[in-house]
């Protein structure tokens, strides 16, 4: 853009000054033009012409027009060429001869002006004035002048303003300005992107970090739940230790040993023959059901921990000293153990019923269950079949019975309705060395009674129903397949309203008191057919469920295992006569659970908290 000081600066001189005086003048600034630097504008083709041909005349300015326009063709406009050449000739301002445009500090010399405001090369317009005669006019508007009439212009620097171009300059510009900011907005924008990114990625990283911490977290809890219950097995590995140390031999002439206890390997030889003795005594806190595998050596167990929101857990004990201990949750949802069962013909194999309407079976070996059915309602019973290790049955809250076959998970083998809706409270599988080819049975009691099902393929079934007299309500059933030898147990028959709770099997601690109740010995004979052998007088509870054993000692018949509720005892009676033989003191009451394992002539039974194991190796 020009500098304000590069615009025209015109000055005149007087109008009486005479011709002679402006070719004094003019001769005067070409000597100047030589001594002074020039800016050169442009120079003509016809000066160009003049150089080569070194004649060095200017020509006539109506020729010299001529000449320019053939050497610029029809191209140039006059919108073009103004301002940028003299009018007369149409040739550029020169630096050379007499047309010439020259700009000087002082001075510009060789530009001149008639009185109607039109820019002439002063020999252009010398000359065109001489050749008008009397007839001089301006050029370009016709008004009439003289060579007085001439006046030259001063100035520093002569510079043509184009307003239109002026004002694209300062659209440009703002343009510009425009361009710069909408750049900077654009740098802003990609650096806010920038740290947008940068933000996202830490955010990334933070949440990362969050859900590592919270899945530690997670893991620290579920460290500190098994650092709890794991003290909590300390503890009462202590007290059964401090036990040991203060109680009394209770063997018959038996040496004590281990704080008055004789705590053989399972298997060994006892010293005499003769009543059961106490092997074994283990603290367990809130066990309620257990059972035992002789060829692993383990102890199963269904607790409810204290201190722990009463979580229900399993828990696999060693019987090899110092009887390590592991706790085995139960799937979700599965709730308390209502029956458990160690499988007969593979050890390693569990299977339990829970209130959670789940049937699940349980590997010893990797602590973890394999299978989990869901049932209708809540299981109160479970069985191994005894003729096949793949088939499980079921007894459940509302008297129904399931059978599943575990090669097939998706549904179950059978399903029958109870003939009454009370809950099967205990169920055992029958073998089938008298049954039909093909047909299997199951012993199943409630209160209602004790009956025998029959499955065989898809046919329309009836359960036969075991005669037993007017008892009253089923409590217990005790079965031992090796001798067919049935023993129920009954109590006084209530009001119906109240059978239900009456027949809830308690899972806290014991309440009720004894009644006279009974037990009755049945004999199992042929596939179908029962005989009714003895019934005895018993003391039992007025609300729980009791459990039994049926002990088949070779050449020694068998026995009867039972809790007495008015002596708190366990007592040993002969079958069929149900002679009492022993009483077996316990240490705490009431009695939850009775096993016993005829493989090593281990009975056990489970009391507030605490297992007894007794054994006689000469009663195997």
């Amino acid at each position: 853009m020009p500098n304000p000081s590069d615009y025209i600066a015109l000055g005149s001189e007087s109008e009486e000054e005479t011709e002679p005086e402006l070719e004094e003048d003019s001769e005067e600034t070409e000597e100047e033009q030589e001594q002074e630097g020039f800016i050169l504008l442009m120079e003509s083709p016809r000066v160009l012409a003049e150089k080569e041909s070194k004649n060095g005349e200017a020509t006539v300015c109506s020729n010299a027009g001529e000449s320019g326009e053939n050497s610029q063709g029809n191209e140039w406009n006059r919108g073009d060429i103004d301002g940028l050449f003299c009018p007369i000739c149409m040739e550029a301002w020169t630096t050379t001869g007499d047309h010439h445009i020259c700009l000087s500090i002082l001075q510009l010399l060789g530009c001149s002006c008639l009185p109607c405001g039109h820019i002439f090369g002063f020999s252009c317009i010398r000359k065109w004035l001489q050749q008008r005669g009397t007839t001089k006019k301006c050029p370009q508007c016709n008004r009439k002048c003289t060579l007085k009439d001439v006046r030259k212009l001063f100035a520093s620097r002569v510079v043509a303003i184009d307003g239109e171009s002026q004002k694209v300059i300062l659209k440009f510009q703002r343009i510009d300005k425009v361009y710069e900011e909408i750049l900077k907005k654009c740098n802003r924008i990609q650096s806010l992107e920038s740290k947008c990114i940068s933000l996202d990625k830490k955010n990334a990283v933070l949440i990362k970090k969050e859900a590592e911490w919270k899945k530690k977290e997670a893991e620290w809890k579920k460290r500190e739940a098994l650092l709890q219950r794991e003290l909590h097995q300390l503890k009462e590995k202590t007290i059964y230790l401090e036990h040991l140390l203060d109680v009394k031999p209770r063997t018959l002439g038996h040496p004590p040993s281990m704080g008055g206890y004789c705590v053989p390997s399972l298997g060994s030889e006892f010293n005499r023959q003769g009543p059961f003795i106490l092997q074994k005594e283990l603290g367990v806190d809130g066990a309620r059901l257990f059972d035992i595998d002789a060829s692993s050596k383990i102890i199963l167990m269904s607790r409810r921990l204290q201190g722990l929101g009463g979580m229900h857990v399993l828990t696999k004990m060693s019987l090899v000293a110092p009887y390590t201990r592991q706790d085995i949750s139960l799937p979700t949802g599965s709730k308390a153990v209502r029956d458990l069962h160690i499988c007969p013909s593979d050890g390693s194999l569990s299977l339990f019923a829970s209130l959670g309407k789940k049937l699940s079976v349980l590997s010893t070996k990797i602590n973890n269950f394999i299978l989990a059915y869901d049932l209708p309602a809540p299981a109160w019973s479970c069985s191994w079949d005894l003729n096949s290790s793949h088939q499980i049955y079921a007894g459940l809250q509302n008297g129904s019975l399931v059978v599943f076959d575990m090669r097939q998970t998706a549904r179950p083998l059978e399903f029958v309705n109870g003939l009454t809706s009370n809950p099967v409270h205990t169920i055992y599988s029958l073998h089938n060395s008298t049954l039909p080819s093909g047909v299997t049975a199951v012993l199943s009691a409630s209160s209602a009674g004790i009956f025998q099902w029959n499955f065989v393929g898809s046919e329309e079934r009836q359960p036969v129903v075991l005669e037993t007299g007017n008892q009253g309500a089923c409590i217990s059933l005790a079965y031992c397949p090796s001798s067919d030898d049935i023993i129920a147990s009954f109590r006084p028959r209530i009001d119906n309203s109240n059978e239900m709770a009456y027949s809830q099997h308690l899972l806290t601690p014991a309440i009720g008191q004894g009644v006279q109740g009974s037990h009755v010995h049945l004999k199992r004979f042929g596939s179908n057919c029962y005989q009714k052998l003895a019934v005895t007088c018993a003391n039992v509870n007025d609300v729980r469920l009791p459990r039994s054993a049926v002990m088949n000692i070779e050449s020694h018949g068998c026995l009867f295992a039972s809790g007495d509720e008015l002596t708190g005892e366990l007592v040993l009676q002969e079958l069929p006569s149900f002679t009492v033989i022993q009483h077996l003191k316990l240490r705490k009451q009431p009695i939850y659970d009775v096993k016993y394992v005829h493989d090593v002539g281990l009975l056990g039974c489970l009391c507030d908290d605490i297992l007894q194991l007794y054994g006689n190796n000469a009663l195997k």
